[in-house]
């Protein structure tokens, strides 16, 4: 009986070696190719290096040209849009600026009538009263220079006609007084 089973023993040997056989020499092969792999890649690793190298810096130079070209149109854009907006708040002011000349001419109409109803007299008519009597001053300054001038001609007329006239009235009073003391003296009395 034991040599029944050493035999078996012995043939399932053979058996598993005919089926692990070929996984052995995969299993070997991919460990091969692997090694030859990594081989290759250390060789190439150095002209990739080089190639990565020179690749990134071809992707800056690309991208320093897409930046300047984005920025220009971005700029390009917002000075369009800034261009309208400064356009249109331009024409918002303006019109505000001109309702508020409409607002304040209407207040100042309905202001104007309400003091003209009341009796106050307008900047106008102040005006139009301080030109009149500013050119009534001056009318009235030149007369007053004419008349100045009439006087000083006229007072020395008069001075002498006054001094004339105290003389002739000492001449009369004194002739009145010789006639009283004529007159007294004869009858003594007076009349």
């Amino acid at each position: 009986m034991a040599k029944k089973t050493l035999k078996k023993k012995v043939q399932v040997k053979s058996d598993v070696s005919k089926f692990a056989a070929p996984v052995m020499d995969s299993a070997r092969e991919i460990w091969l190719a692997g090694l030859g792999a990594f081989s290759v890649a250390q060789q190439e690793s150095g002209k990739l290096l080089e190639q990565g190298s020179k690749l990134f810096d071809k992707l800056v130079v690309e991208g320093s040209k897409l930046e300047k070209q984005t920025r220009s149109t971005a700029e390009g854009a917002v000075s369009g849009i800034k261009g309208g907006v400064e356009s249109r708040v331009e024409a918002v002011r303006q019109q505000a600026s001109d309702n508020w000349d409409k607002l304040e001419s209407v207040f100042e109409d309905r202001v104007a009538r309400v003091l003209g109803r009341l009796g106050v007299p307008t900047a106008e008519d102040v005006n139009r009263l301080s030109a009149r009597v500013q050119s009534l001053s001056q009318e009235v300054s030149k007369l007053g220079a004419a008349q100045a001038t009439a006087r000083k001609g006229g007072k020395k007329r008069a001075t002498k006609k006054t001094a004339a006239k105290k003389t002739a009235t000492r001449k009369v009073a004194s002739k009145k007084a010789a006639v009283r003391k004529a007159t007294t003296g004869k009858t003594g009395t007076t009349s």
